[in-house]
């Protein structure tokens, strides 16, 4: 009774908040790398200070003054004699945060934008983010209007006790001030709970009447404005971080004048320009930008150039995604894309090797830092699948390339590259020495459904044809050790070892079917033939292996148990139709009984659950109403949660606190059920062909 009256609320909560206003654990504000990102983490952008992903504070700060009153909209600068502007929204859109502030006779929109379009390379790999205000009277009235906004220090150091230096710039049209760390020590820490301190934090605004700046402590700029509207006349020309204590900040006044009922606006660029990105197998390589040759300065004047552009391409951009995402999902769904969107796409980096060849790589944020790990790309794939394959191809094929060395000694996929941002090789288990803590039915089974997958929607098999060599030795130990899996971890390694896990056997058939469709790709139609009699075959061995009663068990051989089959959802992606459709019927009837307060649990052991794999597991619904039904918790857990973290994806379905885990790319492993629409994903991934 108690689990039937928790599927009908959670399809009531799902009609509700159709209306509802949401509330984030966590908003996005900068999103454009793992090292360039930046987060509000309370419900007003004006009651804490802005963040990076890991929780380290990344000073941004915004006030207001009208009619000589001054209030805050961003950041905690000024606190103790600044009031906070009255907060009235705040909206999360794929590309953009929108803040609305009301107060004092004026209305504020202020704006995040980052063009993170993934179709257009160029633009998704700028490490550029938008920063706007929008003011207009409520009252009637003129008001005397300024605008205060700085940029911290912070957001260019990993610890702060590292010395910066400042610079100023007039670059064409623009002001710019640019701050970095005195030492520059390029590419040389990498692990997980870190900030970059090589490069340049650039802040700069349009040149025009009423625009100030200066490199200054932050609380002498503060006061300047209070006192007069204005930046102070002069910038700090002692040596920055003399003093740990000092704050470090870019400083920017704009004074508006009489601002009435007609809306007038300002925007700032925020860039940061790493110079080179990564260190892939001891080569050194740029972002995808810096590829022809530009520069700092190229980046800048091309954002501001492009400003009015890009903003009106992510507006549409925007309304047609969130347009999609409601008619496939309804509202709660749409609403919890948006919010990964970005997330996912900012905890990877876009860069180009030597040859030019794409690369496209995450960082396991608050996992272990491993970077390009292959269980971490596998759940993100169907946000790269729907938008543009050649990301996930940027992920994938360097895995293939290390797979095809001789220093790669084992008949299973790799793990991962190495440590974000040196990807020298797998770090994760026995690295490239022994096979301790390997995920070999994972890793294989994971490639070879990602590349069946991209050669499904480009409609060519190149990248198989590449390197068949490498696939069919994986598609050989599937066929030989996925049935039954020995004692072994798998994606789910929190859990510890488990032998003959069930989901992983499915992972493992699945797969193998995907090896059949690249086979018959390519022309070799007898392994086609045998390898499909063979995921066949497994198949219905693997429903007496795991049935038990009215559901399948989360081991073979351990009644009474059970666990989430997301990895059947590839059986109806891939059109693969190696199971019934009743193994995927009597599991959502099964995983209805389950549910707590704001999810399904990943399995018998634990209250805790995987978002990534919720969603995928509610796309195996045959109705709408049990997909909304499944998904609809988790909203309430993104509303609900005491964790004030980037959306986490390991979290307790009882009480919705965070168990591990954030800001990671998998979040775009939400998107699964948009690939279930084929003209749907279809469309989308169209357009990076154009």
């Amino acid at each position: 009774m108690r689990n039937s009256l928790l599927v009908f609320l959670s399809i009531a909560w799902a009609a509700w908040c159709q209306e509802a206003t949401f509330r984030p654990p966590a908003v996005p504000l900068v999103t454009t790398d793992p090292y360039f990102s930046v987060w509000s983490l309370s419900d007003r952008l004006n009651e804490d200070a802005t963040r990076h992903w890991t929780g380290t504070p990344q000073s941004l700060t915004s006030l207001i003054r009208v009619d000589g009153k001054a209030y805050r909209l961003m950041g905690m600068g000024g606190r103790d004699a600044v009031p906070p502007l009255p907060q009235q929204r705040v909206q999360v859109l794929p590309t953009r945060t929108i803040y609305e502030f009301e107060g004092a006779g004026m209305h504020v929109t202020l704006t995040f934008l980052t063009g993170a379009l993934p179709h257009d390379l160029e633009l998704l790999s700028r490490p550029i983010t938008y920063l706007s205000w929008a003011l207009r009277s409520t009252d009637g009235k003129a008001h005397k209007t300024q605008v205060y906004f700085d940029a911290g220090a912070d957001l260019a150091v990993n610890t702060p006790d590292q010395p910066v230096e400042w610079a100023r710039f007039k670059l064409a049209n623009l002001r710019v001030l640019r701050v970095g760390t005195r030492q520059q020590p390029t590419l040389e820490k990498w692990g997980d709970n870190l900030r970059i301190d090589w490069g340049y934090l650039y802040v700069a605004a349009p040149s025009q009447p009423g625009v100030s700046e200066a490199a200054v402590d932050r609380p002498a700029a503060v006061r300047a404005f209070l006192d007069r509207g204005e930046a102070p006349d002069s910038d700090d020309l002692s040596p920055w971080n003399a003093l740990p204590r000092r704050s470090q900040a870019l400083a920017y006044v704009f004074d508006l004048g009489e601002v009435s009922t007609i809306p007038v606006d300002r925007h700032v660029v925020l860039a940061y320009d790493d110079i080179q990105s990564l260190e892939y197998f001891h080569r050194r390589v740029q972002p995808y930008w810096r590829r022809n040759g530009a520069q700092a300065g190229d980046l800048l004047t091309a954002a501001e150039r492009e400003y009015p552009a890009i903003a009106e391409k992510c507006r549409l951009f925007d309304k047609e995604l969130t347009g999609d995402l409601r008619r496939v999902g309804g509202e709660p769904f749409a609403q919890m894309c948006s919010l990964a969107y970005r997330e996912s796409l900012a905890a990877h980096k876009l860069a180009v090797d030597a040859d030019g060849s794409l690369l496209y790589f995450s960082k396991e944020n608050f996992s272990n830092g491993c970077i390009n790990t292959v269980d971490v790309f596998y759940p993100s794939s169907p946000l790269l699948l729907l938008m543009n394959p050649q990301l996930l191809r940027g992920s994938v094929e360097p895995i293939l390339k290390y797979a095809s060395m001789q220093r790669w000694p084992f008949s299973f996929a790799p793990h991962d590259l190495g440590t974000y941002p040196l990807a020298n090789g797998q770090v994760y288990g026995g690295g490239e020495n022994n096979e301790v803590n390997q995920m070999p039915v994972e890793e294989s089974g994971n490639m070879l459904i990602l590349v069946a997958a991209l050669a499904h929607i480009e409609g060519t098999p190149d990248l198989a044809q590449k390197y068949w060599p490498v696939l069919t030795k994986w598609a050989e130990y599937l066929r030989d050790k996925g049935l039954d899996p020995e004692n072994q971890l798998c994606t789910d390694d929190f859990a510890g070892h488990l032998a003959r896990n069930a989901n992983l056997s499915l992972k493992a058939i699945e797969a193998l079917g995907g090896y059949a469709q690249l086979c018959e790709l390519t022309g070799h139609k007898a392994d086609a033939a045998r390898y499909r009699a063979t995921a066949s075959d497994y198949a219905k061995r693997w429903m007496q292996m795991a049935a038990d009663g009215d559901h399948t068990v989360l081991a073979f051989g351990k009644p009474g148990t059970w666990s989430q089959k997301y990895n059947l959802v590839w059986d109806r992606i891939l059109g693969l139709n190696l199971f019934p459709p009743e193994v995927a019927r009597a599991e959502i009837a099964y995983y209805k009984t389950k549910q707590n307060q704001y999810g399904l649990p990943l399995d018998n052991r634990a209250d805790y659950t995987k978002l990534d794999w919720l969603f995928w597991t509610a796309t195996l619904a045959e109705s709408d109403t049990d997909f909304r039904g499944l998904i609809a918790p988790t909203w309430k857990w993104a509303q609900e949660t005491p964790s004030r973290v980037p959306m986490t994806d390991w979290y307790m379905t009882t009480d919705g606190k965070q168990k591990g885990f954030q800001a990671r790319s998998v979040v775009g492993g939400l998107f699964m059920k948009m690939l279930a629409d084929s003209e749907i994903w279809k469309k989308w991934a169209a357009r990076s062909k154009q």
